[in-house]
């Protein structure tokens, strides 16, 4: 063949091969564009949460909880709703820890029609967010919101402050102390109390109801100290913890969650307080490692479970989420943040819409069966009821010895075993909500 055939030759080939490949590249296209034609929509949840300013550490804990809840739902196929199974998503949007910025993220949600709103961290902030989701209703029933509240803990929020847009999947300051002071009354060291919390509306509730629940069940302990601190301000508890080794004081009570509790038991250790801490979070975000072994033995918490309870569906999932962990200090584990997706997630497929009152009426007295425990929302208030654990904390481990806690915190040696255990008809308070349901 001639040069001159051979080029020819050549041509054609080449543009056969970019006739094949242009072919080729369309058919991807078009084969990508009737797939995203035919993707479900996602079904959006908006976190709003404090990820920066002095509580940061315990929004990226909230962000790791619901993200791994999140994955075992869509793992299961994702939420089913009508006809077509749809995957959850999450967006994540940062209040700062501020009730102003949570509000301004509420309006970013609602602009972008998110139909579940999460947050916890902050009972004023939860408040704040109660009172403008139900004004947003009002305003616009074609586009309603419903807000799920994780870790908002004070007791008014589903009584006189109740709501029929909000649910709280949180055992309330009063359950949670209950089981703590039970716990108390039967401890033979304490005498004189010392009560420490953070001066916003849930400290004043965690510190009110220490005073009565404990005199109520051993009028014999002195309440020698009573004091509220500015809520993520303190970075130097020392002067805190001398007063109340100075008090005398054998047992510490507090309701302090983040760096306010992991700076108040590290400057407890500095000085050289010996007392019994009976805390609501002193099992995670830092305060184990803080704490070290001055804490054996006299270090409780309250939760609606820990790694160690023993309960086998719930240890498979702690141990799936441990696994993801690039850093032993992030384990932090709430399993409350499963329970709640799973009720959330059972309660859309039963109204078949996302459509936040006929997801809320659904939800309203719905039961959950399945690991990792039992749980039941009470229709009349939006409170959860779950069981509850009293746990103490010691050495974890085979090193341990036996009968030692077998899994450990945030890698620093020391775990929780139970010490007492309240069942969810036991954890359950009286309620006092008068709530306005809306007519359609």
């Amino acid at each position: 063949m001639s040069r001159h055939g051979r080029r020819r030759l050549a041509g054609a080939i080449g543009a056969s091969a970019l006739l094949g490949a242009v072919r080729a590249g369309t058919a991807i296209a078009q084969t990508a564009a009737a797939g995203a034609a035919v993707s479900p929509e996602p079904i959006r949840l908006a976190v709003i949460e404090g990820f920066s300013g002095p509580f940061a550490n315990a929004g990226d804990s909230v962000w790791r909880n619901l993200a791994f809840a999140i994955e075992r739902a869509n793992a299961r196929g994702g939420v089913r709703v009508g006809d077509t199974a749809r995957p959850l998503a999450l967006l994540r949007l940062d209040s700062q820890g501020q009730v102003e910025e949570a509000i301004a993220m509420l309006r970013k949600a609602a602009d972008q029609r998110v139909p579940f709103i999460l947050q916890g961290n902050s009972s004023a902030v939860a408040a704040a967010l109660i009172d403008a989701v139900s004004a947003h209703n009002e305003r616009e029933p074609g586009n309603r919101l419903l807000f799920l509240n994780y870790a908002a803990v004070d007791p008014t929020l589903t009584n006189e402050r109740c709501s029929f847009w909000h649910f709280r999947f949180d055992a309330h300051a009063g359950m949670r102390m209950s089981a703590l002071a039970d716990a108390l009354a039967q401890n033979p060291r304490v005498h004189r109390a010392y009560l420490l919390n953070q001066d916003y509306s849930f400290g004043k509730q965690v510190a009110a109801l220490a005073r009565q629940m404990i005199l109520a069940r051993r009028p014999d302990v002195e309440i020698v100290g009573d004091e509220l601190h500015p809520l993520g301000r303190i970075k130097d508890f020392v002067p805190y913890a001398a007063k109340i080794k100075a008090a005398g004081a054998d047992t510490v009570v507090t309701g302090n969650w983040g760096n306010d509790l992991t700076f108040l038991v590290r400057s407890a250790r500095e000085v050289g307080l010996v007392a019994d801490f009976y805390t609501f979070y002193g099992n995670g975000l830092g305060a184990p490692a803080a704490i070290g072994e001055a804490g054996v033995g006299r270090v409780r918490a309250v939760a609606e479970w820990h790694p160690n309870a023993g309960v086998p569906g719930a240890e498979r999932i702690y141990l799936a989420f441990r696994q993801r962990l690039r850093d032993p200090r992030d384990d932090y584990f709430n399993m409350r943040h499963v329970v709640m997706i799973d009720m959330l997630a059972a309660a859309i497929e039963a109204a078949g819409s996302t459509e936040a009152a006929a997801v809320a009426r659904q939800l309203e007295g719905r039961t959950h069966r399945a690991p990792p425990y039992a749980a039941a929302m009470r229709a009349a208030d939006h409170q959860v009821l779950a069981p509850l654990y009293v746990s103490v904390m010691e050495r974890a481990g085979p090193q341990a010895g036996e009968g030692a806690p077998k899994y450990d915190l945030e890698g620093s040696g020391l775990g929780f075993r139970t010490e007492r255990f309240v069942d969810l008809q036991a954890s359950a308070r009286p309620q006092a909500c008068a709530m306005r349901r809306p007519d359609g």
